[in-house]
């Protein structure tokens, strides 16, 4: 169960193709990164932590920042596809990493989901005035039938992965400009109408975790916990190993460099929407910052922001498909998932596991509420985030003298604070999620003892 992997070579026909350099891989990065976090789940963490919800931003950016740099180190030290999953076999053994590929399968898929329901809420406005039905734009615990702009958005972006990596990499470049200008004119807009009364009570549910008369979990580390979902997407950036043509450079590049571009704009764009209205008449808006431009009586500049939006937020959806999909495909060709997936096309991508990833997100796409899937998401992230922070201590003490293309500074610490950072997270969140992530993850170790332990490739070495 503590076997380690070895990394080798693949064959033609389960290699994937090296087209992608670090341009590509920070806007892979930043595409992934700013999305439905700022563009949507703002208005959740308003309403658990009210104007608070700026140090919610800061504590969950500090967190993932350790760990980004910790990815950056590994990823450099073993560039293979597969991100944490990989790292974790390589470091601390087979079942370990069953456990971070299953939390990350997890984490992806639902990733996905809550981006394409995001996408749909800011395109359900644009959509129903040309009579599309509100029914058929939510899902059921919205009064809906199923969400179908969500199921499209998804198989869209599914189409466009299959069509080739670098192709879809370069699309996701303009996008991702698309949607920095309009972050950047909602801050225009938005900043000169910052009044300082609107931050006070500026803590109204304190700083703990603690559950409100409503059922919900509601304090500042509890909105930590949840917009933690808008921080990360540098990991999808380390599932792009394989295919990077200079990785010791490059993915420290695209890791380190998008994460610290998109802390700086989500603290911009936080603080100009928490000074510019009232958190409790943005809070839990399916499009809040499009909400705060309507009332604060900018309407043309609100249409600008959702068209952009619903522009734009697909690359989110690009970045966090093609790790999914990669996830899948090293998992199967190690045999832990059916080795008859980790099968590539003549342009070098794996169309079979793309496609099963479409089909898994269509349906909690169409089905759940963004709120309980951005929930459930960080869970399976915060577990990945903790294994590579752990792989880097571990690999600090048992290689010291490995050649690492780039060295995380103040390692011990960082990792550290890491590590105790996602397990505090962790445990903001609500109940029921943790609850949820244990028994995904009991019944993914029911799986692998009946099913990947026995056909591991490893098993064979």
């Amino acid at each position: 169960m503590f076997r380690l992997k070895t990394i080798v070579e693949q064959p033609p026909g389960r290699r994937l193709a090296r087209t992608l350099s670090w341009p590509h891989l920070v806007a892979l990065g930043v595409g992934a990164i700013v999305g439905t976090g700022i563009l949507t789940l703002i208005g959740v963490g308003a309403d658990r932590a009210g104007p608070a919800v700026i140090l919610s931003f800061v504590v969950a950016g500090a967190i993932c920042a350790c760990a980004a740099l910790a990815y950056a180190e590994m990823a450099t030290m073993i560039p293979a596809s597969g991100s944490a999953y990989t790292y974790s076999y390589v470091v601390l053994g087979e079942v370990i990493a069953w456990v971070i590929g299953w939390s990350l399968i997890l984490e992806y898929s639902l990733v996905v989901s809550a981006v394409a329901v995001g996408w749909s809420g800011y395109a359900a406005p644009l959509l129903a005035s040309l009579g599309f039905p509100a029914s058929l734009a939510n899902g059921p615990s919205l009064g809906g039938v199923v969400n179908v702009p969500a199921i499209g958005i998804i198989w869209v972006v599914a189409g466009l992965l299959m069509l080739g990596t670098r192709e879809s990499a370069t699309l996701n470049a303009v996008l991702v400009i698309v949607k920095l200008i309009a972050l950047a004119v909602f801050v225009a807009v938005a900043l000169p109408h910052f009044d300082a009364a609107n931050l006070h009570p500026f803590a109204p549910f304190g700083f703990a975790r603690h559950i409100g008369a409503d059922g919900t979990a509601r304090g500042m580390m509890a909105a930590a916990a949840i917009i933690f979902f808008a921080f990360y997407g540098f990991d999808a950036i380390s599932t792009a190993a394989e295919e990077t043509k200079n990785p010791g450079r490059d993915l420290a590049i695209g890791i380190v460099g998008s994460m610290l571009a998109c802390v700086v704009i989500y603290m911009l764009v936080a603080v100009a929407a928490v000074g510019a209205l009232g958190f409790a008449r943005f809070a839990d808006s399916p499009e809040p910052l499009a909400l705060i431009l309507r009332e604060i009586g900018r309407p043309g500049v609100a249409n600008f922001l959702a068209v952009s939006a619903v522009i734009a937020l697909p690359t989110v959806l690009l970045g966090f498909l093609y790790g999914q999909s990669r996830i899948f495909f090293v998992m199967a060709r190690d045999g832990l998932l059916p080795r008859t997936l980790a099968k590539v096309s003549a342009r070098g991508t794996p169309v079979r596991i793309t496609i099963l990833t479409a089909v898994l997100v269509s349906v909690i796409a169409g089905l759940m509420p963004i709120d309980a899937i951005a929930a459930l998401a960080n869970a399976g992230t915060l577990a990945a985030f903790t294994a590579v922070c752990v792989c880097m201590l571990v690999m600090r003490r048992r290689a010291p003298d490995r050649e690492r293309p780039f060295r995380t500074p103040a390692a011990t610490l960082v990792g550290t604070i890491g590590i105790v950072g996602c397990l505090y997270l962790f445990f903001s969140l609500p109940p029921r999620t943790e609850l949820y992530f244990l028994i995904w993850n009991g019944v993914g170790l029911i799986v692998y003892a009946a099913w990947g332990r026995g056909r591991a490739t490893a098993a064979r070495q």
